[in-house]
């Protein structure tokens, strides 16, 4: 391990970098559709500091009590996972033409790890953030935030879309953010969680993205635009085809290739919709379209598990219970619960008593509300 290890660590500059939730719309970023994020108020924690050398670069994290030593001038993918989301971001940088020399960081987190609140992104998001404000480079939100989708795409190995890279830079307070994923246009959409509130309940089910079946159901989505584009060269992404034209081609492609895109279609359309319902205050049909959606991520596109069925089913047949559905990119992490203040407590009670003599796992709860994006803090010991 290298000698950097700081105890007292005193930075120039500290950057804030918030995880995300998926209000709904799972699965459509890569597919250039539509999805309703929002910043959270857990995230990671960066304090950067320049070290006066040419390139080399110390980034310790607290987490994982491990430190990144690297040289700017030889940036290669490594064979630990957390440290490629960092590498990735300086080589993103540094193909920009962004202009760095070497630095210390230190970073800590409180964001559960595989819980689908995308650490991945706010790590990112905050490297990318923190490294342009250090040297000011003056790339622009829109470039950072494809700097670490980049990042993932090249260094990690996962095929992700935009919407998590976004929702951590772009996070407005008490809103959520209706993102385009083909443009990145976008419409805040305020929340009014003085009487309801999204929880969160960890599975406790690990997943590794980058291992899973994603890269395979973005495959499998990008294999029905194929068909598509060869009859008409104006098709780019399954938001350019209607159910009507998918069902008309039914028979032309595999059943599991429909499967994947029509619950894609569906899911665009649920998301519109639960923005009609936030905005007009109407609380059930919002929570009746989360549970839709988690069903249909469950059956069609195949990303949910035992643990997350066994909790929604549980929540749908509770009483106080809104709506829930599988978050993130599946296979286990969070499932979301939308239900009132008052019922929070004896609600975590009770379905923490049944998952446990269920599966033998202790769950996890968190509350979230929506914070602002990437931001920089007041200077102080980290």
């Amino acid at each position: 391990m290298s000698p950097f290890v700081p105890l007292h660590f005193q930075p120039n500059l500290v950057i804030w970098a918030p995880g995300r939730i998926n209000l709904i719309g799972e699965h459509t970023d890569y597919n250039l559709g539509y999805a309703l994020p929002m910043a959270i108020d857990k995230g990671i924690r960066f304090g950067f500091s320049k070290n006066g050398s040419q390139s080399v670069c110390r980034i310790y994290s607290r987490d994982q009590e491990n430190v990144l030593e690297v040289d700017l001038e030889h940036l290669e993918p490594s064979p630990i996972q957390w440290e490629n989301y960092i590498l990735g971001v300086l080589k993103g940088i540094r193909d920009k033409g962004g202009t760095c020399s070497g630095f210390d960081c230190v970073f800590e987190s409180n964001l559960p790890m595989g819980a689908g609140m995308s650490s991945s992104a706010a790590l990112e998001c905050g490297m990318a953030y923190g490294v342009n404000e250090l040297f000011d480079i003056g790339l622009d939100n829109s470039q950072l935030m494809k700097i670490a989708q980049k990042a993932e795409h090249h260094f990690v190995g996962t095929q992700c879309g935009i919407m998590d890279q976004f929702a951590s830079i772009m996070g407005k307070k008490d809103h959520a953010m209706l993102l385009d994923c083909q443009n990145l246009a976008y419409n805040y959409v305020p929340l009014d969680q003085t009487n309801h509130s999204f929880l969160l309940l960890n599975t406790h089910v690990s997943h590794n993205l980058a291992e899973s079946a994603y890269n395979e159901r973005r495959a499998q989505c990008e294999s029905v635009v194929a068909y598509f584009a060869q009859k008409d060269t104006h098709i780019a992404s399954l938001r350019d085809i209607s159910m009507e034209q998918l069902e008309a081609a039914r028979e032309e492609i595999s059943e599991l290739a429909f499967t994947r895109a029509s619950y894609v279609l569906r899911e665009n359309q649920r998301v519109h919709a639960m923005v009609n319902c936030l905005s007009q205050g109407a609380i059930q049909k919002a929570g009746d379209l989360l549970f839709q959606a988690h069903w249909d991520l469950s059956k069609a596109y195949e990303v949910s598990c035992p643990e997350s069925d066994f909790l929604v089913e549980f929540a749908q047949n509770d009483p106080v219970v809104l709506g829930a559905r599988q978050m993130g990119g599946g296979f286990g992490g969070c499932v979301l619960h939308l239900l009132p203040n008052a019922e929070i407590a004896a609600y975590i009670a009770r379905v923490t008593k049944a998952y446990k003599a269920a599966f033998q796992i202790e769950l996890s709860a968190y509350t979230t509300k929506a914070e602002q994006g990437v931001h920089c803090l007041t200077t102080d010991h980290l």
